[in-house]
């Protein structure tokens, strides 16, 4: 058992693991508070997001029946981990009693021991006072890959957060091995990302090589009448225009670096999954209603140029 880290201590051993960190809107407060207690701590939980598209987004604020943050991380694809709360987070739910006392003991073979348990039933325990949790952007369905990237991730948030508890990597679980209802993280073994983090953690951390100096560089710069105009009329009128579209990209690219937009949209067009994947940037911001519209507005795009390295010229 442990007290759980803070906030910056969190943020901190992440990154001492070598850990690529985005930090989103209000993480560090954001939180399950007053619903329940948080700590103390016993592992970590790793789980699949079962979908592809908005899933920083979902995991940040979740929905009317299950309210975020769902989780303190979301791991995308590239291995880049959304710090979304931090906190009680709605990600573990009731689970069963003999896992969590194999896992405090780490002791146990391959695997915990098969659970019988599942929030609401008799004897659930609840696993969201008791595991760091990170949601991982999979489809579940066995076929969808997990890239290099993404593994290496999860190997080194589970080694940073056992490393700065004093655990083994037999604190390191799956979503499955906790809830009899539950197959996440399906497409990987957990056994075997058991044996990497314990591998990692047989080591000093280690982080990427320290990079060179950047060539001081023109940050580019977004028109936001040039981004307004295809965003409120028929995008292909506005195709013509070379910086239209130039300037609707780079929107387009920051959009989805914030986990909002997928790849496959990113075309310099600003059509309907642009604008809601913008409407979810102000709405993140705390916009609402005709404020959170799709449409941008100076203070939204500034704050995202801000962030991401663009100025806004008009």
């Amino acid at each position: 058992m442990a007290t759980p880290m803070t906030a910056s201590q969190f943020l901190t051993a992440l990154k001492a693991e070598g850990v690529t960190v985005v930090e989103v809107g209000d993480w560090e407060h954001h939180n399950r508070e007053g619903h329940g207690p948080w700590g103390p701590v016993n592992g970590v939980m790793i789980h699949h997001t079962a979908g592809n598209s908005g899933m920083v987004d979902y995991c940040y604020n979740g929905s009317s029946a299950l309210p975020g943050p769902l989780c303190h991380g979301v791991i995308d694809k590239q291995g880049v981990v959304h710090l979304v709360g931090y906190g009680r987070a709605n990600h573990a739910g009731g689970g069963d009693s003999r896992v969590l006392n194999a896992v405090i003991a780490e002791e146990y073979g391959d695997r915990p021991p098969a659970p019988h348990q599942h929030e609401g039933s008799a004897g659930a325990v609840d696993g969201n006072a008791r595991f760091y949790g990170f949601e991982c952007i999979n489809l579940g369905d066995g076929h969808d890959p997990w890239p290099a990237a993404q593994l290496e991730a999860i190997e080194r948030v589970a080694a940073a957060i056992c490393r700065h508890h004093g655990w083994g990597a037999k604190s390191v679980i799956g979503h499955l091995e906790w809830s009899d209802w539950k197959s996440d993280p399906r497409g990987f073994d957990m056994h075997d990302m058991r044996n990497r983090v314990a591998a990692r953690l047989g080591s000093k951390p280690t982080s990427p090589a320290p990079a060179k100096p950047p060539t001081p560089a023109t940050k580019p710069k977004v028109s936001l009448a040039h981004v307004v105009y295809p965003a409120k009329h028929d995008p292909a009128s506005a195709q013509g225009h070379t910086a239209y579209k130039s300037e609707a990209l780079i929107v387009e690219k920051e959009l989805k670096a914030e986990g909002l937009l997928d790849t496959q949209w990113v075309d310099g067009s600003f059509g309907t999954k642009t604008i809601g994947a913008y409407a979810a940037w102000q709405r993140r911001l705390g916009y609402r209603g005709r404020d959170a519209d799709g449409i941008p507005g100076r203070d939204s795009l500034t704050r995202l140029g801000r962030k991401y390295g663009f100025d806004v010229k008009d």
